[in-house]
Order: C-alpha cells, then structure tokens, then sequence
C-alpha cells in the first residue's frame, strides 16, 4: 500500500494523515463521507493566486475555467486527479460564493450531483436549482436581515472612494464590490461593525469584498445537502470567513496556509492546515482529504 508521505506539516490537529478515517465501524472507507470543498483559492487558482516561489517552475495545469474564450483558473493535474477519485469514492459537493452562472464556468472535470452556489442561495441537483431552498433562503433573509437596498446604498458609497473597480448584486441576495488592487481596500471594520447591527456581515476574499445577509451561510446549505445525500460524516476544505461554519461542523477540515482564515491565525481541533500556499496548497489539501478517507488513493498523489 502506498501513502501520501510529501505533505509532512505539522498540522495544528496532529493527527497522522496516514490513518484512515472512516463515518462509523463497518462502512466501506469514503462511501458514507460528504466532502464539501470551496472553489476560489481552495480548489481554483487564478493565475495571480498561485503563490508559487521564485525560479521554482510550474507544475502541470488544468485549466478548469475561461471566460471571454480565455483560461482563467486551473488546478494542478494531480489536484484534478484526486478530486476525480474524491467524487468517485464519496459525495462530493462544491461549495462556493460564486453566483450560479459564475459556478458554471468551471469544470472539474466531474459532474457533482450537488452543488452549492451563491454562499447558499442556491442548492443545485444534478445541475438544477431547487426551487424550495431558494424560497426558504429569501424568506430566512426576509425576517432576520435589513433591506437589500440599504446594503447597496452602503456599497455606493464605498465605490465613491474611487478603489472599487466592479460593484454587483448577486441573484437578489447579496452585494460583493472587486477593488482594483488587493492593497487597495480600505480598513472596514467600521463598516462591517455598523452591517453586523442590521443583520449582515462583510468579507475580504482578496480583491472582492462581500456584504451578505448573517444567515446566508454555506453551512445551513450544507446540512440540507447532508440531510439529502444521507451522509455519515463530513468532509471540507476552504480559505475564507465564509468557510469557517462549515470548516467547524466537519469530522475532518482542511484550510491552505494563505486566506482570510490563515491571516487571522484561525484553527478548530479537528483542522489541518497544508504547508504550501497557493495552487499546490490547493493540491496538498486534496491529497490529505483523499489520504484520510481512503489510503487507496495515495497512488494518485505520488509520483
């Protein structure tokens, strides 16, 4: 039996990668794990993001996104081989703010029969929106928030400052504003302070600032897709503050050494946290999420 013995980092769990983890005695390894992945800086790399060191080389690419005809967003070829082996031996479900359109650009090479957009304003089956989790999202949002308006008004006068390049409102749910350069983005504690009052909550996911509803989280999305799937036991893996719900409701929780949680120094007990940044801690996350389900796959992350 082969294993994964190159992502060696001293994991703030301290658990040994090397030892299976299964849901509950008697199920075969990985057949009754979920495992929730986030796309952007997780599993998907922009070019601008891969953190690769100086005169290093770079590895073997998918290109797992274009837009306007032109690639985008790769992964490595051994990530994009895990992740197939990932969505062969569980359930895997990407997990992402993008809006539903955004998602479907990017191809990883399988066909989840699951999938979480828009920060979880949408449930998609089998490619499809549900239509009953996306009238309970706006009724959640309806009771527990302040009006969409008020954020927008909020978002217009932060581009008013002049470092916001794009400003969006995503499928009725939520504001995100791209600035022009990541330095750019001013200190907003102040502003996040003033939408926590109303019910909403802001995040700093490189150059985008997202301004979303307190209760539109992947985690309660998440559950119901749990709840669907029958799933055992939970698997995931993400960078962001809007990760972190999910990341500690899980059995097993990944994060890669860049991101808002790794600047924040955040970590839970049942956290690994990669030793590469960047695309190949995208890839090294794979590797431990594949390893600790099923130690089968460890053929897939050597070389």
């Amino acid at each position: 039996m082969l294993w994964i013995v190159r992502v060696s980092a001293a994991y703030s769990s301290g658990i040994d990668t090397r030892t299976p983890l299964a849901p509950s005695p008697g199920s075969p390894p990985g057949s009754r794990w979920l495992v929730a992945c986030d796309l952007d800086q997780t599993l998907v790399y922009s070019r601008r993001s891969f953190r690769l060191a100086p005169g290093g080389g770079e590895p073997a690419l998918v290109t797992v996104e274009h837009i306007d005809g032109q690639p985008a967003a790769f992964c490595t070829v051994r990530a994009a081989k895990l992740i197939a082996w990932l969505a062969a031996a569980a359930t895997l479900v990407p997990v992402t703010t993008r809006t539903r359109a955004q998602y479907e650009r990017i191809d990883l090479g399988v066909r989840p029969k699951f999938a979480i957009t828009t920060n979880g304003g949408q449930l998609l089956v089998d490619g499809r929106p549900d239509a009953d989790w996306a009238a309970l999202v706006r009724a959640r949002i309806d009771t527990q928030a302040g009006p969409l308006a008020d954020v927008q008004a909020v978002a217009e006068r932060l581009a008013a400052d002049g470092w916001v390049r794009v400003s969006r409102v995503a499928e009725g749910l939520f504001v995100y504003l791209v600035a022009h350069e990541r330095g750019g983005v001013p200190d907003l504690r102040g502003v996040a302070a003033d939408l926590a009052a109303d019910g909403w909550r802001l995040s700093v996911q490189g150059r985008k600032v997202y301004l979303l509803p307190a209760v539109l989280t992947k985690e309660a999305a998440l559950a119901e897709v749990m709840r669907r799937a029958g799933a055992a036991a939970l698997a995931a893996a993400g960078d962001s503050l809007l990760d972190r719900g999910m990341l500690a409701a899980a059995e097993l929780a990944v994060r890669p050494a860049h991101g808002e949680l790794h600047e924040s120094g955040w970590t839970w007990p049942n956290l690994r946290i990669t030793a590469a940044a960047g695309l190949l801690g995208g890839q090294e996350l794979l590797e431990i999420l594949a390893t600790a389900l099923m130690p089968g796959a460890g053929d897939l992350a050597t070389d």
